[in-house]
């Protein structure tokens, strides 16, 4: 399959999902005049995903057609956001329900697909680059296409648009060729447990999932902290929108960047360094030296998440064997799920302390991703793959 294939089945989906963790609150403030139930469908959608992704991914090891199942979570999200357009018409419980389904598939479009990546592009380390590009294009794209939606139409149509965005690309994951992980002779439980059982038990990859967890950490404070920096430098909470988008735009260059020229390095030492060097910047943007400053200081903070991203994606496909991949894959992008959601509400709880700390805080956060890489073990071989059996 094609780079522009792949693109075109993993985007909409991830687009949809980011997209509705904007949509759903104007909705909600529109259709019901209630910000906290706002917040509360967003939780409900987003949730579930956590909990789910064990199985998920067992499901995905064992599947024989696993493309199938993963075009058909496409279409259940879309069905799901479809029938939230009706909120405020149609019993509340139906909203909930349909958002808790879409929560539960997530993971198959999420991490799971990723674990697919390196069949469907041969060159591996471009194959994760391009999946990272996917990730940071849908974190950018869906949240502005509700902007711009909801600037002509009522916050229906923008989700109606999300609902047809996973729609269509259920369609492209329906037409690509994903090989089989050949996982079986046990039950679904048993391979969950077999699964947590490698995660915390590979001490490389036991590393990689710590470090990339906690840099979810600071990275779902950024918003949060930039809303208080903000306040506490111009007095004017919407300037915060610029130093989020410059973060967002510096991993979408630094993520077209690593398909143009994938980076050689080992990957251990490239996710070091990127959790390092966004770190540093982070810390500098806190420094009051002007607004500009602070807006080129926090984009060249996201230019190297995307370079780290890619080699956690690497890591995570060489150091899992293939009957366990896709659990690997959809129980770390749980993991940074929740530890994104729980960063959002700790800088929440800091913010009446002071912003340039709190963002400091947040750099802080990333130099401490970079110093648990160093326990990543010195002779582990992360370039060859695990065969099947493998348990090292």
């Amino acid at each position: 399959m094609s780079t522009l294939g792949y693109l075109a089945a993993s985007v909409p989906p991830r687009l949809a999902s980011a997209g509705s963790a904007v949509a759903i609150p104007i909705l909600a403030v529109q259709q019901m005049n209630d910000v906290g139930l706002g917040g509360v469908l967003v939780a409900v959608s987003l949730g579930p995903s956590v909990l789910a992704a064990p199985f998920v991914g067992a499901v995905l090891d064992r599947a024989r057609r696993p493309r199938l199942l993963i075009a058909g979570s496409g279409l259940l999200t879309a069905a799901a956001f479809a029938v939230a357009v009706f909120l405020g018409h149609i019993p509340l419980p139906v909203v909930l329900a349909s958002l808790v389904l879409a929560g539960a598939v997530a993971p198959f479009y999420m991490g799971g697909l990723s674990s697919f990546v390196a069949d469907a592009i041969p060159d591996q380390r471009r194959a994760f680059a391009y999946d990272a590009l996917s990730y940071n294009l849908s974190a950018v794209a869906g949240p502005a296409l509700v902007a711009v939606v909801a600037l002509f139409f009522p916050a229906q149509a923008a989700l109606g648009v999300l609902a047809a965005a996973a729609f269509f690309g259920a369609l492209g994951t329906a037409a690509m060729r994903l090989r089989s992980h050949a996982g079986a002779g046990v039950s679904i439980g048993r391979s969950v447990l077999e699964g947590l059982g490698h995660i915390l038990g590979h001490r490389p990859l036991a590393v990689v999932t710590g470090a990339s967890t906690l840099s979810q950490l600071g990275q779902g404070g950024l918003a949060v902290a930039a809303v208080a920096l903000s306040i506490e430098r111009t007095g004017a909470p919407n300037d915060a929108a610029l130093l989020v988008t410059s973060f967002a735009i510096g991993s979408l260059l630094g993520a077209l960047w690593e398909t143009v020229r994938p980076t050689r390095a080992r990957p251990p030492a490239v996710m070091m360094a990127g959790f390092f060097a966004t770190g540093l910047f982070t810390i500098a943007a806190a420094l009051d030296l002007g607004a500009a400053w602070t807006i080129i200081a926090i984009g060249l903070s996201g230019v190297f998440t995307a370079s780290a991203t890619t080699a956690m994606l690497h890591l995570r496909s060489r150091l899992s064997p293939s009957r366990l991949r896709s659990q690997v894959f959809t129980v770390g992008a749980g993991l940074r799920t929740t530890a994104f959601a729980a960063g959002a509400a700790l800088a929440g709880f800091t913010t009446s302390l002071d912003g340039a700390l709190t963002v400091a805080g947040i750099g802080l956060i990333w130099v401490a991703s970079a110093a648990l890489m160093t326990a990543y073990p010195a002779a582990a071989n992360d370039s060859e793959q695990l065969p099947l059996g493998s348990n090292r």
